[in-house]
């Protein structure tokens, strides 16, 4: 296999800063912010979501930084990996756009949080515990979205580090960890749906650290070191 061209070779350095760009907003949104104001009771959920109105919002901007950046780097993606299999990689390209989409859709869970928590005229039919219940319903359903979109990056994710593997661009081991790493969020998340339980016993540490390590490694790689001038 001939080795990457200059536009291969810019648009790796775009996967790199996408990968880096989105893992800070990621776990401010969904680890900072969902930790402080989301809890199992449903009114005090509401009670700190009203408190803290800003902070939420703020957590619905950093998610939407973060699947825009994902549109980059799906794009960056193709365009570094279409050489090595353009059918794999237009495989892998339409999994990960419908994973960005359910995100996308998932924000809007957010908005309705916030529209049953409003205080407005209309709500007052409906007593303060009830919108605090539909609201943490809401909260709920979002987590569930993001489960779905995980579970089909399980399935793009892996064909993408496939190629990377295939191409010889990053080193193998880091490729391999990355298939790994893609393959195990995706199980996991295909047992949780079968299995609600078990999310007791394997954490999101347990299946969301090694793509989150995978991810930093490879963004660090791809910016500072870029792709291999000559594939292997």
């Amino acid at each position: 296999m001939t080795g990457p061209d200059a536009i291969q070779r810019r648009w790796a350095r775009v996967v790199g800063f996408s990968y880096l760009f989105a893992l800070l907003p990621a776990v401010f949104a969904e680890f900072y912010v969902s930790g402080r104001l989301v809890s199992d009771n449903a009114i005090m959920t509401a009670q700190n979501i009203i408190a803290h109105e800003r902070l939420f919002r703020l957590g619905i901007a950093s998610n939407l930084l973060v699947f825009a950046a994902d549109v980059v780097l799906v794009t960056a993606l193709y365009i570094v990996l279409e050489k090595v299999n353009r059918r794999l990689a237009l495989v892998a390209t339409f999994f990960r756009l419908i994973e960005t989409t359910i995100l996308f859709v998932a924000v809007l869970n957010d908005f309705y949080v916030l529209r049953l928590l409003s205080g407005a005229s209309y709500l007052t039919t409906v007593n303060s515990d009830e919108l605090a219940a539909l609201a943490r319903v809401s909260i709920g359903a979002h987590g569930s979205a993001y489960g779905v979109a995980l579970l089909v990056f399980g399935f793009g994710s892996p064909v993408f580090c496939y190629l990377w593997l295939k191409s010889g661009y990053i080193p193998k081991p880091l490729a391999v960890w990355g298939l790994l790493a893609s393959a195990w969020i995706g199980i996991c998340s295909f047992a949780f749906v079968v299995f609600p339980e078990l999310t007791k016993v394997i954490t999101v540490g347990y299946y969301g650290g090694p793509i989150f390590l995978f991810e930093l490694t490879i963004g660090l790689w791809l910016v500072f070191k870029g792709v291999r001038q000559r594939a292997l």
